[in-house]
């Protein structure tokens, strides 16, 4: 690898000339762009009907004539980043010319450069003179879309078909005029058909204010300007990060992070592997290598891989907006159809952002963490939804529920910093925690704990941010079904730089009961009925930096803050904390015990780390150690139900376990 010559990192690039534009009006069209934009999500979010978009899982963005995305919204979700270019690209070469004033289109199709079934699209071409300008584009998850199960995330799913309704370009309104039918069609195929009709209302009405804003803009400034500014914001991104990568070394970088499992192999992390390259022409990624699509929907089409690669970059580059400026820069060679990050039709995508999507994003940060050391970052948490739907018993009608729950856990250790807690997940870092009070009125589940969770950030010199625990029980239901879609129940979060892994992903259903189970990170159409019970951990970020090199200091300030238990401030940290009076959070940091068992455990950590897998998975079972000691300290990834050792798993556990933190001990 080689460096570029220096180059001064305060001098920025020429100024953007734009043919027939002033600078002055056109950072002010820049800017109104955003705004319009961000009217259209302010829009959305007072007129939807569904609760799921109402915590701003939806996104916006205004697209020039031929479909490139001009602006994104200030507040939208990254999952969304990359896809609405495609979308758009999309019902141009369905409909070509056949595009009308007051047209508006609805698209969903994964294999069309969309998300998932249940992200819907509705685009608006925005006309000037009797000619397309632009588009208005708004795109929301709506909480079913038919398929197998409620909430229609079958994680049991292998083919398109078992998830939902497919929606290919298709035209919703000709000339301002609602098609009646065709909106009965795709709301009919729901199990929500109320509340869908209703987002598809805001969500057709919210393109009509982006267009009114646009069309505002052209009779103040002229319609060559807002044109030529529609090009020239693309222009100026791509020139900024052009501009910044001289300031960065060239080489390559690679890396690989895993899925849990795919059914039709049996056991082992399943790989996503990356090759990052930075030349003179821009930024390269290779995806050559990635496994096969696995059997079950955590696979990711082509749309969301490249809005994976997108968004992961983007995060290094929080000061440059967001358009296909951006994307001249970063391109991306997949790979063949048939992986499990160019699933091919009609293999199930519906789970792509807990599968592959965040493996992208989490392994980009880590190669972007050696380019720029400044902003490192280790692993977050896993994006994780939990559904359960039935039918509602609280009224004589009976209607059909979905409980539709996310939650919040940790981001990585930085190089200076813990991580976030308690935070959106990186796929849609503007995501909002559903407030319980709303969800227990739609629904018969009534939330019994939601709480953080200690001991749940990855040990680091930087230690992981915190992950939450979130757990209810079910009331008045019928012909009622739980589903679960997450992941890193075995590729449990990471570290980097030394720093340790944080805490697997599961539910338990009716723990500490006779008949409790640990049901995993992944499963769909569970039975369950009233007075059943549930909870389950986000996990942490992973940790920054060896967490023997952490301040003692800030280790008795997490014990004081409950964010790591005295006992595991002695394992992981090997600091020595005395409670003296909790309930006056009196606390003792005994600092010589501290360096004689840093010094131990210095000694004998390596070891620990080749110690027998089957001899440790006894000891969990037998209850001598606890889940935590099985993972931190020697590497093991069992079955967390039964205790059964996984032993492929573990090899490759292992393995990355001596890439990101044994040979940073080492070093030290």
């Amino acid at each position: 690898m080689s460096d570029k010559d220096s180059k001064s990192a305060t001098s920025g690039p020429r100024p953007l000339e734009v043919p027939g534009v002033d600078p002055v009006t056109f950072e002010v069209l820049k800017n109104a762009f955003v705004t319009a934009v961000d009217l259209m999500s302010e829009q959305i979010m007072r007129t939807c009907y569904s609760f799921v978009i109402y915590a701003r899982d939806f996104s916006s963005a205004l697209c020039d004539a031929e479909g490139n995305t001009v602006m994104q919204g200030s507040g939208d979700i990254a999952v969304h980043v990359g896809t609405l270019h495609f979308q758009c690209k999309a019902v141009i070469e369905q409909f070509g010319k056949d595009i009308n004033p007051g047209d508006v289109f609805a698209v969903n199709d994964p294999y069309r450069g969309g998300t998932h079934m249940n992200d819907v699209s509705f685009i608006r071409p925005i006309f000037v003179g009797g000619e397309i300008i632009g588009f208005a584009q708004n795109k929301g998850h709506w909480a079913d879309v038919g398929g197998n199960v409620p909430g229609s995330f079958d994680v049991n799913a292998t083919e398109h078909f078992s998830e939902g309704l497919r929606i290919t370009p298709v035209r919703v309104w000709r000339e301002g005029e609602l098609i009646a039918d065709v909106a009965q069609l795709l709301v009919s195929n729901t199990r929500a058909p109320e509340i869908c009709l209703g987002d598809l209302h805001a969500q057709s009405e919210a393109t009509g204010v982006c267009e009114r804003e646009i069309l505002r803009l052209v009779d103040k400034y002229g319609k060559d300007a807002v044109v030529a500014s529609m090009q020239g914001a693309q222009d100026y991104v791509e020139r900024m990060v052009r501009h910044r990568l001289t300031e960065l070394p060239t080489g390559t970088w690679e890396t690989v992070d895993y899925l849990d499992a795919d059914p039709a192999q049996g056991e082992g992390l399943v790989p996503v592997k990356i090759s990052m390259t930075i030349d003179d022409d821009g930024i390269y990624y290779d995806l050559a290598g990635s496994a096969p699509a696995v059997a079950s929907f955590l696979n990711s089409g082509y749309g969301t891989t490249h809005s994976a690669i997108y968004a992961g970059t983007k995060t290094f580059f929080p000061e440059v907006p967001l358009n296909s400026g951006f994307y001249r820069v970063v391109q991306a060679d997949i790979g063949e159809e048939g992986t499990v990050v160019n699933a091919a039709w009609p293999t199930a995508v519906s789970g792509f952002c807990s599968g592959p999507y965040e493996k992208l994003m989490n392994g980009i940060f880590e190669l972007w963490s050696q380019v720029m050391p400044e902003r490192a970052m280790a692993c977050a948490f896993n994006l994780e939804y939990l559904l359960i739907g039935g039918t509602d018993a609280r009224t004589d009608e009976a209607p059909y529920f979905m409980w539709y729950d996310w939650m919040a856990g940790g981001w990585g250790g930085r190089r200076t910093k813990d991580g976030s807690g308690g935070t959106a997940p990186v796929f849609g870092a503007g995501l909002a925690v559903q407030p319980v009070e709303g969800q227990e009125r739609l629904s018969p589940v009534i939330t019994t704990v939601h709480r953080i969770v200690t001991d749940s950030g990855g040990p680091g010199e930087f230690r992981g941010g915190f992950g939450l625990e979130k757990g209810g029980i079910l009331t008045d239901c019928d012909k009622t079904v739980m589903s679960y879609c997450c992941d890193r129940a075995r590729s449990v979060t990471w570290g980097i730089a030394g720093g340790l892994p944080s805490t697997p992903h599961g539910v338990w259903l009716n723990r500490d009961s006779d008949d409790g189970k640990f049901l995993g990170a992944a499963f769909s159409n569970v039975a369950v009925g009233p007075g059943d019970h549930f909870t389950r951990p986000s996990a942490g970020g992973g940790g920054y930096g060896d967490p023997l090199d952490r301040d003692p200091e800030h280790v008795l300030e997490d014990v004081i803050d409950e964010y790591v238990s005295i006992e595991r401030a002695a394992k992981d940290y090997g600091v020595v904390v005395e409670e003296i009076d909790r309930e006056l959070l009196d606390f003792r940091l005994d600092r010589a015990a501290t360096r004689t068992l840093r010094e131990q455990l210095r000694r004998d950590r390596l070891s620990w780390l080749a110690e027998d897998p089957e001899q440790i998975a006894a000891k969990y079972r037998s209850g001598e150690i606890d889940m935590l000691d099985v993972i931190r300290r020697y590497g093991v990834i069992l079955d967390w139900g039964t205790g059964e050792l996984l032993t492929r798993s573990t090899e490759q556990f292992r393995e990355l376990l001596a890439r990101r933190s044994v040979e940073h001990w080492a070093a030290t």
